[in-house]
């Protein structure tokens, strides 16, 4: 199968898919396995790279798993981690920063831990000497080498105070999954609490871990000295609803997302709801749909949770060109997150980016130079195009882009969609879409 879709926009999206488990999660569950010296099942766990990625780094250790595809169940027994060499390491991680967070876990089980060069998404910064530096606060030793970044923890790991100058996902599971074994307790202010981490502490608890988590965003930890197995079904996917719930509203559509849930979408759904698109939940999912008419103009800010996600903004984009009037979005959470705009650019929208705050509070990268305020004007009628993929999200949201513009467009790295969105050909042809994969 090529790296490219052809698809042919105009038609609504109609139907009923379904989304498994977060990729935002799962694959933290997963390097949590590693944690525990007992066999862990983890459920609803969706075919996408990233868990084929971890699932082979889980194996380069030493960790034996189980993985039913079809019933989205992994099985996974760390009884026996051992270390994994260097050029194996690098070649399985490919472009992923997954192996950053595997450090902890493996200097508890193993006493070092090493990571390749990292790649990821291109949307921001996101350094990872905020990883090392909570590791070494912990104690962790890190040797950086040619081939990568070498660690070592000669007196063990020991609990440690920290305050984060940001609430970064990325640093907070860092920390949760070195903490849980290190000796003494650890305090973390100005965590994230987002719903994946929520359910990473969950799943820790499970394990035998001792977390609290206070209303003002301190977790704290008491270290044990050790973990079992987990059993575990993975929250739903709400990146994945959302994309989808926005890909209805630019196509002028109706799609229900089975394993779609409300508590962890509200922010969304309230947004949703002011563009002009419907929503109703069921029990086993929420349908998402364009009532006709047109689509009002919003003024939006992205944040940590619980705020306005910053995964939500680039699909949301594209269903604002098709709004009538000013649309002021205020990317708050990564600096880069508006690459994808030029595309749209490119087959008729009017989007203008700026370096300035816009339709709010200032915020960090108001003063460095960063496009990350963008306004959109509309209704724009959309024309096909030849796109290439940015990244995984801003790749969604020209496959909606394709999907609701006129004529036949040419969408080019389609593989960077895979990482995180299951099946979506498949459930693209459920919808009623006009597409080819060649």
């Amino acid at each position: 199968m090529t790296d490219l879709i052809h698809v042919t926009g105009g038609t609504p999206l109609n139907g009923r898919i379904r989304v498994r488990g977060a990729k935002n999660f799962v694959s933290k569950a997963m390097v949590a396995s590693l944690l525990g010296d007992g066999p862990s099942e983890l459920r609803n766990v969706p075919l996408i790279r990233d868990v084929e990625i971890v699932k082979g780094l889980l194996e380069l250790h030493g960790v034996v798993v189980d993985h039913d595809r079809e019933g989205g169940v992994l099985r996974m027994d760390s009884t026996a981690v051992d270390s994994a060499h260097v050029a194996d390491i690098d070649a399985h991680a490919g472009s992923s920063r997954i192996p950053i967070l595997l450090c902890g876990p493996l200097l508890h089980r193993l006493g070092e831990a090493f990571i390749p060069d990292l790649g990821g998404c291109h949307i921001g910064d996101r350094p990872i000497n905020f990883h090392l530096d909570i590791l070494r606060k912990f104690g962790a030793v890190v040797d950086k080498r040619p081939q990568g970044i070498h660690l070592t923890a000669p007196n063990g790991l020991r609990g440690t105070k920290i305050e984060l100058p940001y609430p970064s996902v990325g640093a907070t599971e860092q920390l949760l999954l070195t903490a849980v074994r290190a000796e003494g307790v650890t305090e973390l202010s100005n965590a994230a609490i987002e719903p994946e981490i929520m359910d990473l502490i969950n799943v820790l608890q499970k394990m035998g871990a001792i977390i609290s988590v206070d209303t003002d965003r301190v977790i704290r930890i008491e270290g044990v000295k050790r973990l079992g197995g987990f059993r575990h079904t993975a929250l739903g996917d709400r990146i994945e609803a959302a994309s989808w719930a926005s890909a209805a509203l630019a196509t002028r559509g109706d799609i229900f997302v089975e394993g779609a849930t409300q508590p962890e979408m509200i922010a969304f759904l309230n947004t949703f709801r002011k563009v002009g698109g419907e929503f109703e939940v069921e029990d086993d999912g929420i349908r998402f749909y364009h009532p006709g008419g047109e689509l009002s103009s919003i003024v939006l800010e992205t944040d940590v949770h619980p705020g306005f996600m910053t995964d939500w903004q680039q699909p949301l984009v594209v269903a604002l060109t098709q709004a009538t009037g000013l649309s002021i979005v205020h990317e708050t959470v990564y600096e880069n997150r508006f690459g994808f705009t030029e595309a749209l650019r490119g087959m008729g929208a009017t989007i203008q980016v700026y370096r300035e705050c816009l339709g709010g509070l200032e915020c960090r990268f108001g003063q460095r130079n960063f496009h990350h305020s963008a306004v959109i004007s509309g209704p724009t009628p959309l024309e096909a195009g030849e796109i290439t993929v940015p990244d995984l999200r801003g790749g969604f949201s020209h496959l909606i882009a394709a999907l609701a513009a006129k004529g036949t467009s040419t969408v080019h790295g389609i593989g960077l969609i895979d990482r995180g969105y299951e099946n979506f050909t498949e459930k693209l042809a459920a919808l009623g879409a006009d597409f080819e994969r060649p």
